[in-house]
């Protein structure tokens, strides 16, 4: 695929009272935008949260990535299922396929220097390297045994064939050039688009065992919180994704597909237990450009506010809609780049003619979740061919 093409997707959610990704106080992120102080959830969490969501969106776990630093007892575990050895005799032969990749050690024995996310199948295909051989291997002594594995296609193994998670989110390896993935997919840290107060829960629990003359709680403590209208944005690379995944046109399909609606319905799940923050969107606009992605955040750089006037009780997540389309109706009418596609899925109160008349003119008709992802790919199927 060589055109340009960039899938936006830009979200509207209102969040209760929550603390989904703290700090290192335990708070809930925070930023200044726009002279005011926002809550945030950083794009780390919602990555995470969304490649986490792809098995509920029906992909097997073993057609997707894992990222740890533990790849030689995974690998371990591979040859220990897989051929007569010993789980230490199939450990030293795991550590002499991963010497091949020169990876820097970590501080823990067995561990890699950092987290590596390689595909699942991939790994298997390293075990499938040494499956006829692996007791003539592992009878060989240390020198012998690195030079009989010295050129096995380790390092090809893993640097081909990716998961669409791989594909969609990259690798980064810095000491091994050859098994980067350049990412395909970005992701913005989600912010408010109002100004923000952080606060604490100030909570007791009772010990259930206390006699009826005790008194006192049986623990106190704090949870910091804050609750938002957060303006959510990612972005897929078309061209870059579809060259990761080898120019399978119908995989990038389904993984722009499993992207959206992962990214979508997920929700990173800090303190989940104590607050139960999951919501759905209030709005989803999908925007395909074929000339450069548009982070629509310069919407809200003025924080919403609910104000005194005719619409005081309207609350924060239309006033939030209609700056966003707008925004975007003034992007494209000023910069004069048309999008080859739009699509709105949203719960607002659309028969509220200021609200609906922006978002039409911007997005187009509201369309149920899974019509806007039909008619997405259907848009993407078109211009691959």
């Amino acid at each position: 695929m060589t055109q340009r093409r960039f899938i936006d997707v830009h979200i509207l959610q209102t969040v209760p009272p929550a603390n989904m990704n703290r700090d290192d106080q335990g708070n809930p992120k925070e930023a200044v935008f726009g002279g005011v102080r926002r809550s945030r959830v950083s794009s780390q969490a919602w990555k995470r949260a969304t490649r986490l969501a792809f098995v509920d969106h029906g992909m097997d776990k073993q057609d997707l990535g894992t990222r740890t630093k533990r790849i030689a007892s995974k690998l371990t575990a591979l040859l220990v299922d897989r051929t007569p050895l010993e789980e230490e005799q199939a450990a030293r032969l795991a550590g002499a396929l991963l010497d091949v990749l020169e990876i820097s050690a970590g501080k823990k024995a067995g561990d890699t220097a950092y987290l590596l996310f390689y595909g699942n199948r991939q790994l298997e295909q390293v075990a499938d390297l040494v499956m006829e051989r692996a007791e003539e291997l592992a009878a060989l002594g240390d020198k012998e045994l690195a030079a009989a594995v010295k050129d096995l296609p380790v390092k090809e193994t893993l640097g081909t064939g990716h998961p669409v998670d791989v594909a969609l989110f990259g690798r980064m390896v810095a000491d091994i050039p050859t098994l980067k993935v350049d990412a395909a997919t970005q992701v913005a840290h989600a912010i408010s688009t109002h100004a923000t107060e952080l606060e604490f829960d100030y909570y007791t629990a009772v010990d259930d065992e206390l006699e009826e003359e005790e008194t006192g709680a049986g623990m106190i403590g704090t949870i910091g919180f804050n609750s938002a209208t957060l303006y959510r944005f990612a972005t897929i690379n078309m061209r870059q994704l579809q060259e990761n995944l080898g120019d399978d046109a119908e995989t990038a399909l389904k993984a722009v597909e499993l992207f959206v609606s992962s990214f979508t319905r997920s929700m990173p799940k800090g303190y989940s237990n104590a607050f139960a923050h999951r919501t759905l969107p209030h709005l989803v606009a999908v925007v395909v450009r074929d000339d450069q992605p548009v982070n629509l955040v310069s919407a809200f750089e003025r924080p919403v506010s609910t104000g005194n006037g005719a619409r005081a009780h309207d609350g924060i997540a239309a006033a939030s809609a209609r700056r966003l389309a707008r925004e975007h109706t003034t992007a494209v009418t000023t910069w004069g780049d048309t999008p080859a596609f739009t699509g709105l899925c949203c719960t607002l109160n659309t028969e509220d003619e200021s609200t609906g008349s922006a978002l039409t003119e911007a997005f187009g008709q509201p369309r149920s979740f899974p019509a806007l992802l039909a008619d997405l790919r259907a848009h993407l199927a078109e211009g691959s061919h």
